[in-house]
């Protein structure tokens, strides 16, 4: 368990010396080749088209579960590719695992509609409770417990959950050591084993394949076209989540030891990095995107309380649960990290940053074509509360995104703020998803185009539906499709109120948002 040290002034926390504390943020970086030329590779089409190593972000993680794989921002790149033979895993069935809070929401909508009054909260949380165990008896015992021996390797290698070190040295046998009996517990209702049951179906079980990490199986495709590499956001994203800061010491590197720290400090995370930097650099890739770790602030499942730090800060006093209002919080009995440990986490963030894209500009300088999205640095352009809503804390180099045409035709306008529903549609937010990490179906789109863009570049070849007819001009994702994919843009559960009452009850009667990482 991870040893957090709050900021409140007896505990004694401290920022490590190696985190150089920076007020201002770092400019994002908006060229991908980073001013380093390097010839371009041939355009004929290989087997593996495409291959993502990845976390959440990757896998498709969306609202408190893995499940619309299909509308991952892979998945989206394939279908734009026009690659039918993209495979990538599955998880039918209670939606997802470990726990789909839109579903869960739309159950409880229908059976007592857009409010829970005070009344039926005893029989609401007996709801919750039955379908959480219904959700458990699937995946522990009933259709989805099921892990048969497969030999085929997917495309997307991502998992939710993992960091760098997960990428360099788990396997399926691995996962399958660590799968025991389940407990059937009417009180502690969490999928056990969660997360080594939704990789267990991401990576070949069979005894040839068993031991394989994430790069020995994208090894085994064959010649990559693209290689997508985006890891390094659960090195910090803990942090907030849990809202607790445990700087990571000795055992970082140990996938039995590293979950006693929720953020890496900057060195850790170079020597993790360094690793999988030549692991990649083995892997028979044609061109190869890296991207960079989001500040993990920005994402609203923290909620800035307590006014800005100073006039011209970025951050907020506290950081809390964004179901805790402004009038509600109390710093005596609310979980929190403070302003000074969200800048911290930050600058640390910006030193991943830098070191992903020095990995990148060496690849480059050796002929190698990698490429640099800097994801961390479109999130910042699209932070609401930090910089759109405060003129006075937006550094120098900062302009606004803009988002797509069929986005910006969306009313209200999509945005980074938690989703919320006046009760008959959506009335704020929409990038992100009920679990306030994750983006919406339209905001994996974002990042999708943004690949897209840089593929293209990279003169890799996109064809229409027929795989065989050449796509000509700009490479646009199909927003139409996404949109109507969008449940959340288009009929957000009508029960989460602007107070986000009903996952804050979800919460305490359900720890819910431990739940979901």
């Amino acid at each position: 368990m991870a040893k957090c040290v709050p900021d409140d002034g007896q505990s004694g926390y401290r920022t490590p010396e190696d985190v150089h504390v920076t007020d201002e943020r770092r400019t994002p970086v908006t060229d991908p080749t980073l001013g380093v030329h390097v010839p371009l590779a041939g355009n004929d089409v290989t087997d593996a088209r495409l291959v993502a190593i990845g976390d959440s972000l990757s896998h498709g993680f969306q609202s408190g579960a893995i499940f619309n794989t299909d509308l991952s921002y892979p998945a989206i790149i394939a279908h734009e590719l026009g690659w039918s033979g993209y495979r990538y895993p599955t998880y039918n069935g209670f939606g997802g695992l470990p726990v789909n809070v839109e579903l869960l929401l739309r159950t409880l909508e229908t059976r007592y509609g857009r409010a829970i009054d005070w009344w039926e909260v005893p029989l609401a949380l007996f709801s919750v409770r039955q379908w959480m165990d219904e959700l458990e008896d699937y995946w522990e015992r009933g259709p989805g417990s099921v892990i048969g021996e497969t030999a085929t390797i997917n495309h997307d290698l991502s998992v939710y959950g993992w960091d760098l070190r997960d990428a360099l040295s788990q396997t399926a046998a691995h996962n399958l050591a660590l799968l025991h009996t389940p407990k059937d517990d009417l009180i502690d209702q969490v999928v056990e084993n969660h997360r080594e049951r939704a990789a267990l179906r991401v990576y070949p079980t069979s005894e040839r394949y068993r031991t394989f990490t994430a790069f020995q199986a994208a090894a085994e495709l064959g010649e990559i076209e693209t290689l997508i590499v985006f890891l390094g956001s659960n090195n910090a994203l803990p942090a907030v989540t849990n809202l607790c800061v445990a700087w990571s010491d000795s055992g970082y590197d140990d996938l039995n030891r590293k979950s006693d720290y929720t953020v890496w400090r900057p060195t850790h995370f170079q020597a993790e990095l360094d690793q999988v930097a030549v692991r990649v650099r083995k892997l028979p890739a044609r061109h190869v995107i890296w991207c960079t770790v989001p500040h993990v602030t920005i994402a609203p499942i923290t909620r800035g309380v307590g006014g800005k730090v100073s006039a011209t800060s970025a951050y907020f006093r506290y950081y809390t649960r964004p179901w805790i209002s402004e009038q509600k919080f109390d710093p005596r009995q609310d979980p929190y990290i403070t302003g000074r440990q969200a800048r911290d986490i930050d600058s640390a963030i910006d030193q991943y940053n830098l070191s992903i894209t020095d990995a990148v500009r060496s690849a480059r300088l050796a002929g190698l074509d990698w490429r640099l999205l800097d994801i961390a640095g479109i999130l910042d352009r699209l932070a609401q509360r930090r910089y759109i809503d405060d003129p006075a804390a937006r550094p120098p180099w900062w302009t606004p995104y803009e988002l797509p045409p069929a986005l910006q035709a969306l009313h209200p306008l999509p945005d980074s703020r938690f989703l919320t529903s006046d009760g008959t549609r959506r009335a704020s937010g929409g990038l992100f998803s009920l679990d306030g990490v994750h983006p919406t179906t339209v905001g994996y789109g974002v990042i999708a185009q943004e690949l897209i863009t840089i593929m293209a570049d990279a003169g890799v070849p996109f064809f229409h539906p027929d795989g065989r007819t050449p796509r000509t001009g700009p490479i646009q994702v199909d927003w139409a499709r996404l949109i109507q994919r969008d449940t959340l843009i288009n009929t957000p559960p009508a029960n989460i109120d602007s107070a986000l009452g009903v996952l804050g009850w979800l919460d305490q009667a359900v720890d819910l948002t431990k739940r979901w990482f």
